[in-house]
């Protein structure tokens, strides 16, 4: 008994168009008619969800940017907050140096009076000179500590007047997008369902190059039907042969100009 042999599928391309396609199109379960009519539903399908979509406008991309201005904002304020809490830690370092400066130098002040040796007390009237410039360093970043707080704070109020500004923008278009989405949402889940199916008889390589040339072009049409004896895609003319073809759907036809398909809807 012959072995049946395995079809080798070939890998799919991203960059390959229609025309690369054209030699295996017929080579799938469908019929190159229905293959032609799926892809056309399919486009159909597709052109109206991309006339819902377009019911949204700039509002999808207008929220995530909102969100994302607030989540921004947010990690400036705990940035500022990290600042301010360090600040403070220094002020607190510092309240301690200086304590500990006055200390040593009520110490040296009192060693002071039972000193005779001029040398000796030279000495310690040094250490008391050093230790008050000490306590003046101190003191000094504790105040610059201090008024960086200030700043922080006052940062962080303006980040958090923003942040209710964009909060109250954010919740608008919320609103406005989630009612255009719900007066639209049966007829998109049942266009939805409408293409997954066809997109379910279509082979995995004629779906890319057709998603593939759907995002290359401004109109997203990768299938299209005669326009007054011109491409419906480019407008560019089509010659009487490639017509008649059209017009038989029974083969793939290619715009010369565009890489389109360009089918008969009608053609039985």
């Amino acid at each position: 008994m012959a072995k049946k042999i395995k079809k080798v599928e070939t890998p799919i391309d991203n960059r390959e168009t229609f025309v690369s396609l054209q030699k295996n199109f017929a080579e799938s379960d469908l019929s190159v008619e229905e293959k032609l009519k799926t892809l056309y539903e399919l486009q159909k399908a597709d052109s109206e969800i991309d006339k819902i979509l377009q019911l949204r406008g700039e509002l999808p991309m207008e929220v995530a940017a909102l969100e994302e201005e607030i989540a921004r904002l947010k990690g400036k304020i705990a940035e500022r907050t990290t600042e301010i809490e360090n600040m403070n830690m220094t002020i607190a370092d510092s309240k301690q140096k200086m304590l500990e400066d006055e200390e040593q130098i009520a110490k040296y002040q009192q060693q002071l009076g039972g000193i005779s040796n001029s040398r000796e007390y030279d000495s310690i009237e040094k250490e008391i000179e050093n230790l008050n410039l000490l306590k003046q360093i101190a003191e000094k970043v504790s105040t610059e500590a201090k008024q960086k707080i200030l700043v922080a704070k006052g940062e962080i109020e303006g980040i958090k007047d923003r942040i209710t500004i964009c909060t109250d923008d954010l919740n608008l278009k919320k609103e406005e997008l989630a009612t255009i989405v719900e007066s639209t949402s049966k007829e998109e889940q049942q266009l939805t369902a409408v293409r997954e199916a066809c997109a379910a008889k279509i082979d995995a390589r004629t779906m890319s190059a057709y998603d593939r040339i759907r995002q290359s072009v401004n109109n997203h049409l990768a299938v299209v039907s005669i326009v007054g004896g011109a491409c419906g895609g480019c407008f560019s003319k089509i010659t009487p042969q490639r017509l008649i073809d059209i017009a038989s759907g029974r083969k793939l036809v290619i715009c010369e100009h565009c890489g389109r398909i360009i089918i008969n809807p009608d053609a039985e």
